[in-house]
């Protein structure tokens, strides 16, 4: 669900452009001699992104975005609907930290049914959990961007959150409530997960235990929570949030909600304790602003917004403390740059970009050198 906000971008990621391919193939890896994460182009980076000491191009056509590391950071997982790969919707993929992938396709660890969404890493480093509705039916479910000519997302109810292995082998099922259950992250101190559901009439924020159990409701605010990470030391949450307001924006919102839409235009970001007390809205920009992160230290978030934008794009990262202090854009592009990831050392950064793309709509990941 957090990837088709690239739409507002001008973005399709669900019909996504040619890239090449063997079907099948495990990843081929493209390694520094002096590290496996070192830039293979530092013309990547753009004039002004001072953070970035270099930078690498991990994936080449078609859509890719939201990758999350392991927590030994030497994996990434990610989602991709690259029809260049066999795909008609979003599945889920496996990488090595060091690889790129020109030329190959990574191995699969989502079923290949269904859509799926936000895999996760659990602390073992053997197993991931992600969002699927594959048990709903192997086709993918239909997306309508738009509702009475507004933009929208889907909230499929036939979403539950699932375990695998590495090898895409199901181990467990988390969520069994009717309605969406996705979104799924986990705390770096890896013992809760925080998730979304509707379970309650509207979609809010839960966490539970790493096998499903102890599950808490942490929000109950009329408006869609979502894409929520914890911060390094499992204390706090950093999520999105819309809040209506008006009579007009709670019935339209409503109205969406019960045909499984919500309309993610207006957005900003809310910071709780991890047991959902001391809530409070962190920014004030307007329009989009979302997948936010903590930064390694604790003190920082990093987040995609269009709030400098007058026709919905460009989509830039921006630095802002927990404090709400402290507002620094950080890239500089002209389209889209989004899903920010940092390792857990701070030293690299995982997002999605539109930078390099020969002026088509494919977006793709990079990993930059992070230096404060």
């Amino acid at each position: 669900m957090r990837i088709l906000l690239l739409l507002l971008a001008g973005i399709s990621l669900m019909g996504c452009k040619e890239a090449q391919k063997q079907d099948g193939d495990a990843g081929s890896a493209t390694e520094s001699t002096d590290s496996p994460m070192a830039s293979s182009s530092d013309t990547l980076i753009y004039p002004g992104e001072k953070h970035f000491k270099s930078i690498r191009q991990v994936t080449f056509g078609g859509d890719n975005a939201e990758a999350y590391w392991s927590f030994d950071d030497r994996q990434l997982v990610f989602q991709s609907n690259n029809a260049g790969w066999g795909l008609e919707c979003d599945q889920l993929f496996l990488m090595d930290a060091g690889e790129t992938f020109a030329d190959s396709r990574p191995p699969m660890v989502s079923t290949g049914m269904g859509r799926t969404t936000c895999a996760y890493f659990l602390p073992d480093n053997q197993h991931i959990l992600y969002g699927s509705t594959h048990l709903a039916g192997e086709e993918c479910p239909e997306v309508p961007l738009r509702s009475n000519g507004k933009y929208v997302w889907p909230v499929y109810d036939s979403f539950d959150i699932f375990v695998t292995d590495l090898e895409g082998n199901i181990v467990d099922r988390l969520t069994d409530e009717p309605g969406y259950d996705a979104e799924a992250t986990v705390s770096p101190q890896g013992d809760r997960i925080v998730f979304t559901s509707d379970r309650s009439g509207d979609l809010e924020l839960y966490t539970m235990n790493l096998d499903g159990s102890d599950v808490r409701q942490i929000t109950d605010e009329l408006g869609y929570d979502g894409g929520a990470f914890f911060s390094p030391d499992g204390t706090q949450i950093i999520f999105r949030a819309s809040r209506p307001q008006t009579e007009a924006e709670i019935a339209e919102y409503r109205e969406l909600l019960a045909q499984g839409l919500v309309q993610p235009t207006e957005m900003e970001l809310f910071i709780c304790n991890a047991d959902g007390s001391d809530l409070r809205q962190l920014t004030f920009l307007g329009n989009a602003n979302w997948s936010p992160f903590f930064h390694p230290d604790g003190d920082k978030i990093l987040f995609s917004s269009n709030f400098e934008a007058e026709r919905g794009f460009p989509f830039n990262l921006y630095l802002i403390n927990t404090d709400g202090t402290g507002l620094e854009r950080v890239t500089h592009g002209e389209t889209f740059d989004a899903f920010p990831v940092f390792s857990s050392d701070g030293r690299y950064l995982a997002f999605s970009s539109n930078r390099n793309n020969g002026g088509t709509r494919d977006t793709n990941l990079f990993i930059a050198e992070w230096q404060d």
